[in-house]
């Protein structure tokens, strides 16, 4: 059937079949004190009740909710192209691991056209201003130049000079390597084809990048987005009641359905700034460590959060509790194995198949961890 445990903190809905109260006809040689909630258990009966002593438990005040697994935004860049120019190779598929550096894909721009003409003018123009000023320097030197003209051929080289360099530099804009600037220069042939590269480690996880494609720089779709993996968000839809027990930088555990049993630790970074009017929920984001890419966009998620401080308290498993037709819990207490006495508690968390007792018992008493139904019962019937 299912069942009710109220705590302080917390309520749990669950079935569980450990305290279900079916019937069930009790051994003719189990002894029943009806005033006393006695039972007594003899012969073969015993192998069917379980006994144990009760210990201690540390049981923390928890807050769940569902959500799912999104790639770490403040992680991830668009790759645009600095200068507007239409795709001819494409180099990369979205899902790709890449390095920083590493070609992605390349477009025919007109600006990287016009920008290696001017290069090959300032080359030509730097070529024959050195050759001027050589002649220069021969003439000066046997005085058959005036100074003036000599001063007019080293300042015609200098300017001839820096628009060379400002020329290289407008060229290297566009991702050209030096060697590659130089034999522009040298072969005075033009390359429009600009390479586009990714500007961080990490894996290519959207690409709208076609060949023939005519792209703009800031013009979305971006042809890439490259997100660093290495951490993820968990995006958590949590009850607006919960916000007071919520602060950034607080740890939550979280569980995804591709890893059953692991736990990805991870910690609150943001608390969404308003609540959905529809639902009564916020959103909370938290930043998980995933170092081997174990984890994918979109995986439904649930997370978990510690929001109250941890108690040790007596803790008795749940095959050991019964709940009672009137609702109330009880359980077998014994001294000797053998003769078991119904008591009344008061359970208040669940965690690991273990109940937090909070009224009733103490660490260190003898209870029926297994039978306890059985024991439930043969009071039952023998109250009729």
């Amino acid at each position: 059937m299912h069942g009710r445990d109220c705590g302080p903190d917390r309520c749990d809905w669950r079935h569980d079949l450990g305290r279900t109260t079916a019937r069930a006809q009790p051994a003719s040689n189990a002894r029943v004190d009806t005033p006393t909630q006695t039972v007594e258990v003899t012969g073969e009966e015993l192998k069917t009740v379980k006994v144990e002593r009760i210990g201690e438990r540390v049981f923390t005040v928890e807050r769940d909710a569902i959500g799912n697994i999104d790639f770490n935004q403040d992680a991830s860049l668009q790759v645009f192209t600095p200068y507007p120019g239409r795709i001819t190779r494409l180099l990369a598929k979205a899902g790709d691991d890449v390095r920083k550096g590493q070609l992605l894909f390349e477009i025919a721009s007109q600006d990287l056209v016009n920008a290696e003409s001017t290069l090959i003018s300032a080359a030509s123009t730097l070529t024959l201003n050195e050759k001027a000023l050589a002649r220069a320097k021969e003439l000066y030197a046997s005085h058959a130049l005036a100074k003036k003209d000599y001063e007019a051929a080293v300042s015609a080289y200098e300017v001839a000079d820096g628009s060379f360099r400002a020329a290289r530099d407008a060229v290297r804009i566009f991702g050209k390597t030096d060697q590659e600037i130089d034999q522009i220069a040298q072969t005075r042939r033009v390359d429009g084809t600009m390479p586009v590269s990714s500007p961080i480690d990490g894996r290519l996880t959207a690409r709208n990048a076609a060949i023939g494609l005519y792209v703009q720089p800031g013009n979305a779709p971006a042809p890439y987005t490259v997100s660093d993996t290495a951490t993820m968000w968990m995006l958590a839809s949590v009850p607006e009641t919960d916000i007071p027990l919520l602060h950034v930088g607080e740890e939550v555990d979280v569980r995804v359905m591709a890893y059953p049993g692991r736990i990805f630790e991870s910690h609150i970074v943001n608390i969404g700034a308003s609540v959905d009017p529809a639902t009564h929920r916020i959103q909370v984001r938290s930043e998980i460590a995933d170092p081997n890419h174990e984890l994918r966009a979109q995986m439904f998620a649930t997370f978990l959060i510690r929001t109250g401080q941890a108690t040790r308290s007596p803790a008795i498993p749940e095959g050991g509790v019964v709940r009672e037709g009137d609702g109330t819990m009880t359980v077998w207490v014994t001294a000797d194995r053998r003769r078991f006495t119904k008591r009344p508690v008061r359970i208040g968390l669940v965690r690991d198949g273990y109940d937090q007792v909070i009224e009733g018992l103490q660490a260190g008493e003898l209870v029926a961890t297994e039978g306890a139904i059985f024991l439930s019962n043969a009071l039952t019937i023998a109250a009729q």
